[in-house]
């Protein structure tokens, strides 16, 4: 009987520490809605002037990875390591498997072309680092990444897969 008592306290310890090895950004992923790329830095010279600079060549694309739920991006933060951000005021929304470009400059948002511009022509995103996050109308977090230009743009085109 000591044996069992011993061999189930062994595997309940293994099991707590197992749990607590999780890291904390593992929470992201309960979310539907995730980061599906980035185009840090826009092809050419960066430029931005409102009228001829090449904001809305940089974007980042979200997807809805659900199988059932349709996502509501109103209300929606997408913030950079910075504390650059860019709030989704209007009702977009995604249907399972959908997507969308936020990208820089001005434009017409539209559902059925996939983009919502930011209307502001500054670049949010660094060309060398930066850390992008995505949160929930509620304020949790819904995904995160980093980015290094050497360690996580293999092949130097400036943009940046995550989730497939």
């Amino acid at each position: 009987m000591h044996i069992r008592l011993v061999a189930t306290t062994v595997a309940v310890a293994g099991a707590l520490t197992a749990l607590t090895a999780v890291p904390a950004q593992a929470a992201e992923y309960s979310s539907a809605l995730k980061i599906r790329g980035i185009q840090y830095d826009a092809p050419g010279r960066d430029s931005n002037s409102c009228s001829t600079g090449n904001t809305d060549e940089e974007y980042l694309t979200i997807e809805n990875y659900s199988r059932s739920t349709t996502v509501n991006l109103k209300g929606y933060v997408v913030k950079d390591a910075a504390g650059n951000k860019f709030t989704f005021t209007a009702g977009h929304t995604l249907q399972p498997g959908d997507h969308v470009k936020l990208r820089g400059g001005h434009g017409s948002d539209s559902d059925t072309k996939n983009v919502v511009y930011r209307d502001n022509c500054n670049f949010m995103w660094n060309n060398d680092k930066d850390t992008i996050y995505v949160y929930k109308p509620s304020g949790s977090r819904a995904d995160v990444h980093s980015y290094t230009k050497s360690g996580s743009d293999k092949d130097g085109n400036g943009y940046i897969t995550y989730h497939g």
